[in-house]
């Protein structure tokens, strides 16, 4: 089973992020974006393993409201568009090349990882022990809110800033955002 409530819908580049892997999976999970700012989620599967279910037994809160699903067909033509793919490649390329660029100045960025433009960042009390620096993402976090940009550390440890633009974002709001990352990150580790 696929999880794709926040990998999937173009986030990762291509429309699933199991894409990048040539995973072919029973069921894949989604929403979030799915419904284009419309409450809805999904679970897709075979006819074989979708129909073993009793009538009325497969559902939730946010499954099947028919202009939800009006939108989510809107919106899956779109990503799956080459155009919506190159814009997320782009912005995943900005996104890595920035969050490269800081983890070379800062010793405390211990892993930049992630696919297009999901992304996250770890933070580590130095380079060498890569020990979890739970603290330094707190104040990393705090030190970003009271400059306006709102972020989630998260990961084992806590020790992630992850980073998940819109794929509307444009360019001058991302380069805003990842200003103040790489200043409040400054802030935080001094």
């Amino acid at each position: 089973m696929a999880d794709e409530v926040q990998s999937g819908i173009g986030r990762t580049g291509p429309v699933w992020a199991i894409e990048h892997y040539g995973v072919e999976p029973d069921l894949v999970v989604s929403g979030k974006s799915l419904g284009g700012g419309l409450p809805l989620a999904g679970v897709t599967g075979p006819a074989e393993i979708m129909d073993a279910v009793e009538p009325g037994g497969l559902g939730g809160t946010f499954g099947g409201n028919p202009v939800a699903c009006a939108a989510a067909l809107a919106v899956l033509d779109e990503v799956d568009s080459d155009k919506w793919r190159a814009r997320a490649n782009e912005l995943g390329d900005l996104i890595a090349g920035r969050l490269l660029k800081i983890q070379g100045e800062n010793d405390h960025c211990g892993d930049v990882r992630g696919l297009g433009p999901m992304q996250a960042v770890e933070l580590v009390r130095d380079s060498e022990s890569k020990e979890p620096a739970t603290d330094l993402a707190k104040a990393t976090t705090a030190a970003a809110r009271e400059r306006g940009l709102l972020l989630l550390s998260c990961g084992t440890y806590g020790n992630v800033i992850r980073i998940l633009v819109p794929l509307v974002i444009s360019e001058e709001d991302l380069t805003q955002g990842l200003d103040i990352l790489e200043g409040a990150l400054g802030d935080a580790g001094a």
